[in-house]
């Protein structure tokens, strides 16, 4: 299956909508997100990140099967974590366990460090969260510790997993 990012377009809300009216898929990212999820929802957050500054933003749409199934993105930090981004993305519940996301993951961890200054790209899954641990292993990162009663989610309070990628490992 040929997986690629690539930068979002209007017309990918629709397929973004139905990635993320997935209880399954919410429970593993950060709240804020609206449920049921919308195609208006869709809309407005690919309209924020083609606005978004192109230096600090750097998100795409996960294609595989010629449609939209995820998201990824990379956002730079702030202050002295300015040549640092955080990694976060999702593919919708049927493309799960596929290598498509370990793919992306490399595909984004390609671009951002030949694009850009940034030296390390980081992300924080939850502990729980196994296949997105593996995706992170599989695509060349390090577990670097856990971060112990991190989050609540869902009313539970959860451990989370600090991975990190260095350019220098690239």
């Amino acid at each position: 299956m040929l997986v690629q990012i690539r930068k979002w377009e209007h017309t990918d809300a629709a397929d973004l909508s139905a990635a993320l009216s997935n209880k399954k898929v919410q429970d593993n990212l950060r709240d804020g997100l609206p449920y049921p999820y919308t195609e208006q929802d869709g809309q407005d957050y690919i309209s924020a990140m083609l606005a978004a500054n192109e230096n600090d933003t750097f998100a795409f749409a996960v294609m595989a099967d010629e449609k939209v199934i995820g998201s990824i993105g990379a956002f730079r930090q702030a202050n002295i974590h300015s040549k640092t981004a955080e990694l976060g993305y999702y593919i919708a519940e049927e493309y799960w366990g596929k290598g498509i996301m370990t793919e992306a993951v490399k595909q984004l961890c390609e671009y951002v460090f030949s694009h850009t200054d940034i030296i390390r790209i980081y992300a924080e899954p939850f502990a729980c969260n196994i296949g997105s641990c593996r995706v992170l292993e599989k695509a060349g990162f390090q577990c670097e510790g856990t971060l112990r009663s991190n989050a609540v989610k869902n009313g539970t309070v959860l451990d989370m997993k600090m991975y990190a990628r260095l350019r220098k490992e690239v």
